[in-house]
């Protein structure tokens, strides 16, 4: 077991690559404020290209969380790990128990959690080995349907704002990606009477989604292109770029995906086009929310009520912005470190 701090960008408060050669583990483990509380977020694991592209992914998506708690008005940091490797790995005790072993280090100044390639069973074995550890089977269970919820109150949110409706019944969506959060969304949307395009690297989720909602189905580069009204990202980040941006043909951008501007400016961009944008970090809050029945001891309907005030937090993200003549993304920033240098 080897652990070695990095250094930082000077905004987060540790960086740590793990390793592990006994297990073949390969980790990286970013905290980037326990100003409110201790630092929360998921374990991602994914096959990166590199070390450095799972750093830059882990420093990108800690700092998100710090703000995500904050604007939420959760009294938790922001954290993320990342495990390097294919996660359809088999030897999947091995790995999150090597994981539960690094996240032990720390003493609860870091929280893991479910996350992309990661489940409430593998966080099963990292609670062998800490106990610094949400989203278990028993207690908080699977945050996908209620991460949905907060994405669907946000569409709603921001419905209001561009049409003076709550209502997405004949609205048009397109969900790019169709995993644990993105199916979620699709049924809540289709129960509302929402339309569906879709798109995912998985066949057979795009078959289950045409079969069960009546979408219709386009290539995983067509979806930036589709005629709709709400563009959804429920896939990896940094979709919203250069290349991206210029074929959207939709009046509110508003999903599930962590980090979805490629670079902050891309948020401008969006902003000139004339695209309202539902701040990823305010759509997607819904997981810690329901996380905090594990970490905060809430029942579960105090959980599901603070998901649904997702809706008025992105109203008063989208006032601000309109108050101040700014994009919203720099909105949501604001009222964050409000919160965060409030305490």
């Amino acid at each position: 077991m080897k652990i070695t701090e990095r250094e930082t960008n000077g905004e987060h408060e540790l960086l740590l690559t793990c390793t592990d050669e006994a297990t073949g583990y390969r980790g990286v483990i970013a905290v980037h404020s326990t100003a409110l509380g201790p630092a929360v977020g998921g374990a991602r694991f994914w096959n990166y290209a590199s070390e450095t592209e799972a750093i830059t992914d882990a420093l990108r998506l800690s700092r998100g969380m710090t703000y995500k708690n904050a604007l939420a008005g959760l009294p938790l940091g922001g954290g993320k790990s990342v495990i390097i490797g294919d996660n359809r790995t088999r030897e999947r005790e091995r790995v999150f128990r090597a994981h539960g072993r690094f996240v032990e280090h720390l003493g609860g100044r870091y929280i893991t959690a479910e996350d992309v390639g990661t489940s409430p069973a593998d966080m099963e074995f990292v609670r062998l080995e800490t106990r610094h550890v949400a989203g278990l089977l028993d207690r908080s269970g699977d945050p996908s349907p209620v991460t949905a919820r907060g994405v669907f109150r946000a569409m709603q949110a921001s419905a209001r704002t561009r049409w003076n409706t709550d209502s997405l019944k004949n609205r048009r969506v397109a969900i790019q990606g169709l995993g644990n959060v993105g199916r979620n969304l699709a049924r809540e949307l289709h129960e509302a009477g929402a339309g569906l395009v879709v798109s995912d690297t998985d066949d057979e989720r795009v078959r289950r989604a045409v079969e069960e909602f009546g979408a219709e189905a386009v290539a995983t580069e067509e979806i930036y292109s589709v005629e709709a009204d709400v563009f959804a990202p429920c896939a990896l980040g940094g979709v919203l770029n250069d290349e991206t941006i210029p074929r959207l043909k939709a009046e509110i951008v508003a999903g599930a995906a962590n980090n979805q501007l490629l670079e902050p400016r891309h948020g401008d961009a969006l902003e000139r086009r004339g695209i309202l944008y539902a701040p990823d970090y305010v759509a997607n809050a819904g997981g810690i929310i329901n996380g905090c029945v594990e970490l905060l001891g809430w029942e579960a309907r105090d959980a599901r009520r603070k998901v649904e005030e997702i809706y008025d937090t992105l109203l008063r993200v989208f006032h601000v912005a309109r108050a101040e003549a700014i994009p919203t993304y720099l909105a949501a920033d604001r009222l964050a470190e409000e919160r965060l240098r409030a305490g």
